[in-house]
């Protein structure tokens, strides 16, 4: 055999495919980058197409996301919008008052109130909305024939379409105190009730409301995970002699599992969001002291009382708390041996 037919080794083959830089180059002493990695400007070169299509995306994205960040530095100043018709002039002219919207912030406790409601908000639909798709994910794919499956998937869809405002109504007909309920019980001579204006229940009432309106919309995610799970695996399971039940528990829920563990860490990540229209639709019948969140007492002080640096404190304080759940979250998903939002 002649030299020229030798097989070459996997080293001398790669070293023809991608020859030695020049001396100095920006690839370092070697002259080529390290196996199995491209320079920045040749992944440009591959990917430039899909670059491009996502570059509006990525403008939108740093437009209304990003640069309004910046804003951020009103939480910092006595800020006056009516200085200037030009809200950059008005931050550039406002007074500087250092950390005092934030110590008042500390000593209100009407701020504090807001933060426990929040967060008790945010226990309960943790608790009693967040599996709720899951379980309708499970009871639908179970389901065998394909015509029911999809009827049930839009008639539990189709709440998603609906606004808080349409929402909030239908709850006062039924619960309210003219609503059916309270006609019910008028009719067998009991005391109507008014569950929409009951400080002690509005908590569990916000939590239903958003479990009818969303439930559906959390059904979609978990279903496009249950058709990438391999009948094989069911086959297998049920050759080995497990039940309908220990397929279930062996085979569907740990496919289920890393969608559920980003979903929880994006849930967690907007723990202190608990819904602004929902609950300022409200608030006004069961009163601050059991419906006020932080968004609406950042709008409140915000926008009704015209107070911008102490709601724009309010407002930075609760991004800071929420990226740090995000980032505890993440880390819990880690040690779970999950992907999370982001890899370690």
């Amino acid at each position: 055999m002649s030299h020229s037919t030798v097989p070459r080794t996997d080293t001398e083959a790669e070293a023809k495919e991608n020859p030695p830089a020049a001396h100095g180059g920006a690839t370092g002493g070697t002259g080529k980058p390290p196996a199995g990695k491209l320079s920045l400007r040749l992944r440009f070169r591959r990917d430039r197409v899909l670059v491009l299509m996502t570059l509006p995306a990525i403008l939108l994205v740093l437009l209304f996301n990003y640069v309004p960040i910046l804003g951020n530095v009103v939480a910092f100043q006595e800020y006056d919008p009516y200085i200037s018709d030009n809200g950059v002039v008005s931050i550039l002219h406002s007074p500087w008052v250092g950390l005092e919207n934030f110590q008042r912030i500390f000593e209100d406790s009407a701020f504090w109130n807001s933060v426990q409601n929040t967060l008790v908000l945010f226990f309960l639909q943790l608790v009693l909305y967040f599996p709720i798709p899951i379980l309708l994910a499970l009871l639908i794919n179970s389901v065998v024939r394909p015509r029911v499956r999809a009827i049930s998937q839009a008639i539990l869809y189709l709440p998603h379409f609906f606004s808080w405002v349409l929402v909030v109504a239908v709850f006062q007909q039924l619960f309210g105190g003219a609503g059916l309920l309270s006609q019910i019980l008028r009719d067998h001579g009991y005391d109507g009730l008014s569950l929409m204006t009951d400080p002690e229940t509005f908590k569990f009432l916000v939590t239903a409301q958003s479990v009818w309106k969303d439930a559906g919309w959390g059904i979609i995610v978990f279903l496009a995970a249950l058709a990438s799970v391999s009948p094989d695996l069911y086959e297998a399971a049920a050759m080995d002699g497990a039940n309908r039940w220990r397929r279930m528990w062996h085979v569907t829920l740990p496919a289920l599992r890393p969608v559920i563990a980003l979903l929880l860490v994006l849930r967690v990540g907007d723990a202190l969001t608990v819904g602004f229209e929902q609950i300022l639709l409200q608030r006004g019948a069961v009163g601050p002291g059991a419906a006020e969140v932080l968004d609406t007492f950042v709008w409140w002080n915000g926008v009704r009382n015209q107070d911008f640096g102490y709601a724009a404190a309010a407002g930075l304080v609760k991004g800071v708390i929420s990226l740090g759940l995000v980032l505890i979250a993440n880390k819990v998903a880690h040690l779970m041996g999950e992907q999370g939002v982001y890899k370690k």
